[in-house]
């Protein structure tokens, strides 16, 4: 798979600096944020379609970042990995295609077969009940590694719990999630 993941890279138009700063400093950052979608969209459209899988591409602008969603073909699972580890890295070469393009850092999100908006609230439901457990004993918990996006996404669960807060520790790829009680 490494080898279709470098011909789709090599395939990905080449940035021209000059058009870059202009549409930076023309446009809004919505508009930015629509070019991200459209360059991200056309990069993961010749994946597929490298990789002859079905499936269809959404572009949205959500919280000001690009989202990017991939739908409806049966082999997408196999796109999303253990644990999303596909899907993070695909996310990241999208990203570096972005920005090979428009000469800025991207954002953008990456969801395929709905894996993301699924785990977003199986994590959601975690970081609440994490939460509610140490408003009612007073003791911390330390929860298991996650990725940067499963860390925010329990972070902004417990926030919505009066009495504790959350912060993380260790390095990455053994960064986690401590809830505690507000002292």
């Amino acid at each position: 798979m490494s080898e279709t993941l470098q011909a789709a890279d090599v395939d990905a138009p080449e940035a021209d600096s000059e058009g870059a700063a202009e549409t930076r400093s023309s446009g809004s950052a919505e508009d930015l944020l629509v070019q991200e979608g459209d360059i991200a969209g056309d990069y993961l459209e010749r994946l597929l379609d490298l990789l002859d899988y079905d499936g269809d591409i959404d572009l949205d602008v959500e919280a000001g970042r690009a989202i990017v969603s991939i739908d409806g073909g049966e082999d997408l699972e196999k796109l999303v990995g253990p644990r999303g580890t596909v899907l993070e890295s695909l996310q990241e070469l999208t990203r570096l295609a972005v920005q090979q393009e428009t000469g800025v850092r991207s954002r953008l999100m990456l969801d395929i077969a709905g894996w993301r908006a699924g785990r977003r609230a199986e994590l959601a439901e975690l970081g609440r009940t994490t939460a509610e457990k140490v408003a009612a004993s007073g003791e911390k918990v330390r929860l298991h590694p996650m990725t940067p996006f499963e860390r925010k996404v329990v972070h902004d669960a417990v926030a919505t719990v009066a009495g504790v807060h959350s912060e993380s520790e260790g390095e990455e790829p053994q960064r986690r999630v401590v809830v505690l009680p507000k002292s």
